[in-house]
């Protein structure tokens, strides 16, 4: 039996031994593939070095793409800190870059997305004027008309609290204010600077800079205190306008001081300064944060539920605030794109802040350009201000774009990315009788004899940014139900129509028909 034993012992070593071997072969197999594909690399390299060094210094800077295989990114600040700019309210902004294997270069390199904090189309208008198609910058031409302050606050919505700019609208402003003797005033520096609760007499309407705006005196409160919700919003496209919030978290910032007993020279009590409170100090927020490991939004919403109020209906009221306010502002926007020769370079993350009263109406109190993304001063806001770059990035398709990059995509690129088959839609009206011959109704633009080559260009992007979306989700066009999307007939106008232009409605009449093929599609 020892023996036995013993043969089996052996008979088991020699079968691991041979597997060991057999192991080991395979990892030395995988890691020469390994070696010898970068060896043919660095002579695919070295060829390409050996061919640029023939051409001239213009020709060699031109066609540096053939060696440099990482995206480049220019990034721009007003302020230059130390650590060559990588500190303070850019951190972030490089750090997501630097994962995503970017380099960073200036003005002159061949770079393929700008991030600029400051507006870029004063100092930089000829760069502006003269991209590459495959150049992103993270601004739109004309979003002053979103993120100026008097602008923005004196656009007639009744989610917009009514604002007078001083001193060129003072006359209206006496009108209405005598007509509201108990609305309390905001008085605004034009930066938002300066805030302070007055009443009507006591406002000095000769002050240059300044508007008075509405005060909303019975704000939702979470522990006694007044707080803002700043909601991220990407704009991908002007022209056909195109829309998506971040909705995977957003920003939550408390008053120092309770609002009650409530005293208008204290300031702590209703304005939410630089040195706010964050929400993980809110002693009915902490827990959910802290122990139950719930994002800044989730931590809202489950407080919101256990005090029996709907999360749901504030989150959709501030998606329908940010869609009409952008509707509104559409036609500026589109006719400040037109300066420039291609729609498609430029994109916008914004984020607008609004207040709850004590009936959860939202009110928008500002669009901010270029939010403040940094973390230096409340550290655990890294994973929110990362997420939401992180998701803009993808939105836009930069951190996609190293596939196409420094030269002009081929067809056989293009179909890897997105194919025709993909833009396809409508098939039971397409292929049948009902647009063989008409190209006029809407419906059969979106197929493929009526489609025209401008069009199927958005729809080919529109495609991409939903799949590369992450927790985006989109406000215009909006979202459809897929039972609305089977009931849909060409006889039924689209709900939306009264505030969309006929390009719009030719997207969001797509996205029905990519709903009905997929309930992915829907929202």
């Amino acid at each position: 039996m020892c023996r036995k034993s013993s043969y089996r012992i052996c008979q088991h070593r020699r079968h691991k031994c041979v597997s060991c071997i057999t192991v080991t072969v395979i990892v030395l197999g995988l890691i020469l593939a390994v070696l010898n594909l970068y060896q043919l690399q660095c002579m695919k390299a070295e060829n390409k070095l050996h061919e640029l060094k023939k051409l001239s210094g213009k020709e060699a800077a031109a066609n540096t793409h053939l060696v440099t295989k990482r995206p480049v990114v220019w990034i721009h600040g007003t302020i230059r800190s130390k650590n060559n700019g990588r500190t303070g309210y850019l951190k972030h902004v490089f750090l997501v870059f630097e994962k995503f294997g970017f380099s960073f270069g200036e003005k002159s390199s061949d770079w393929i997305v700008a991030w600029f904090h400051d507006f870029p189309f004063t100092n930089y208008a000829e760069v502006m004027k003269n991209l590459k198609p495959y150049q992103k910058v993270n601004h739109l031409p004309g979003s002053g008309y979103l993120t100026n302050k008097v602008n923005l606050a004196q656009t007639n919505l009744n989610f917009i609290p009514r604002a007078f700019e001083i001193p060129a609208k003072k006359k209206q402003f006496v009108e209405y204010a005598s007509k509201h003797r108990n609305t309390t005033w905001v008085q605004k520096s034009n930066q938002h600077r300066g805030i302070l609760l007055k009443s009507i007499d006591n406002i000095d309407l000769s002050v240059q800079g300044t508007f008075v705006q509405e005060y909303i005196a019975k704000p939702f409160l979470i522990d006694g205190r007044k707080f803002d919700i700043g909601v991220y919003t990407v704009i991908t496209s002007v022209d056909p306008l195109t829309v998506y919030y971040i909705d995977g978290d957003a920003l939550f910032r408390f008053c120092p001081e309770e609002y009650y007993p409530f005293h208008a020279s204290n300031t702590n009590k209703y304005v939410v300064g630089d040195d706010y409170l964050p929400l993980w100090q809110v002693p009915s927020l902490k827990d959910l944060y802290e122990e139950k490991g719930f994002s800044f939004k989730n931590t809202f919403n489950e407080y919101l539920s256990s005090i029996g109020k709907d999360h749901t209906s504030v989150w959709d009221k501030m998606k329908s605030a940010i869609r009409d306010i952008i509707l509104k502002k559409e036609i500026y926007l589109i006719a400040s794109l037109r300066k420039y020769s291609s729609k498609w370079n430029f994109f916008e993350l914004v984020r607008f802040d609004f207040v709850i009263d004590e009936n959860l109406n939202v009110f928008l109190i500002e669009c901010n350009m270029s939010p403040n993304l940094s973390s230096d001063h409340f550290s655990k806001n890294a994973v929110l201000y990362e997420h939401v770059l992180l998701n803009t990035l993808s939105l836009v398709g930069v951190l996609y774009q190293t596939f196409t990059s420094n030269k002009t995509t081929v067809a056989y690129e293009e179909n890897m990315l997105v194919s025709p088959q993909d833009i396809t839609v409508f098939p039971d009206y397409c292929k049948g009788n009902f647009c063989s011959e008409n190209c006029q109704t809407l419906i059969c633009q979106l197929c493929e004899p009526c489609l025209q080559a401008d069009l199927l260009v958005d729809l080919k992007r529109t495609f991409l940014e939903h799949v590369q979306r992450g927790s985006s989700r989109r406000i215009v066009p909006p979202s459809v139900s897929q039972k609305d999307a089977l009931e849909w007939s060409p006889g039924i106008d689209l709900p939306v129509s009264k505030y969309l232009n006929t390009k719009n409605r030719l997207i969001y009449l797509w996205f029905v028909g990519k709903c009905r093929q997929d309930a992915g599609w829907c929202h």
